[in-house]
């Protein structure tokens, strides 16, 4: 238990839990003000919240490399920072707009739902004429399948499929190392001088 514990008691992993914490908390501010404005919360202005992550990923990266790091940061280790910090954002986030649906507004998820039946229908002519009528029918039988625990699915595969190239361009922006190709570390062997036979 202790082991287990002290795993998590890692800066690699806890630092990174608690801006994702941060962020899947934002992301729930986010969505409430949404809803207090009376701007459908699960519609596409919902999207905008994935800003909330990338702000918290450069952070965590950022306080990692001049606190924990001391000036230095591994590409391993950003691409890691920032991937939980992704991850536990989305799942909070996900689950707390469920919990929010589920016990706070159902309303919001039927109305929801209705926006959506209403603009298939209203784009008909165009879906039937670009994806055939039976395809038309599926996608509109679709919106009937889709239930609370499927946007939590969906809130997570969404911001893990966004943050595939923010995630990159953080990483590489933030490493930093003290040794490269040409300047081997000085435990590492000098590759420039081969063997004497």
């Amino acid at each position: 238990m202790k082991q287990l514990i002290s795993f998590f008691n890692h800066p690699l992993l806890k630092l990174p839990v608690f801006f994702g914490l941060l962020a899947g908390g934002l992301c729930f501010i986010y969505f409430l003000v949404l809803y207090s404005l009376n701007i459908m919360p699960l519609g596409n202005k919902k999207v905008l919240d994935f800003g909330f992550q990338i702000i918290m990923m450069v952070a965590a990266v950022w306080y990692y490399r001049k606190n924990i790091g001391h000036g230095f940061l591994h590409l391993w280790e950003a691409l890691t920072i920032c991937y939980v910090v992704n991850t536990v954002g989305a799942l909070l986030t996900a689950w707390l707009i469920y919990l929010f649906l589920k016990y706070v507004d159902p309303t919001v998820f039927t109305q929801y739902l209705d926006e959506m039946r209403q603009l298939i229908v209203s784009t008909k002519g165009r879906l039937v004429e670009s994806l055939g009528q039976k395809e038309y029918l599926s996608v509109l039988k679709g919106v009937d399948r889709i239930t609370l625990e499927t946007l939590v699915g969906d809130e997570i595969s969404k911001k893990t499929v966004l943050a595939i190239l923010p995630v990159l361009v953080i990483s590489l922006l933030f490493r930093k190392q003290d040794y490269s190709l040409y300047n081997p570390a000085p435990d590492a062997p000098n590759r420039s001088k081969s063997p004497k036979s």
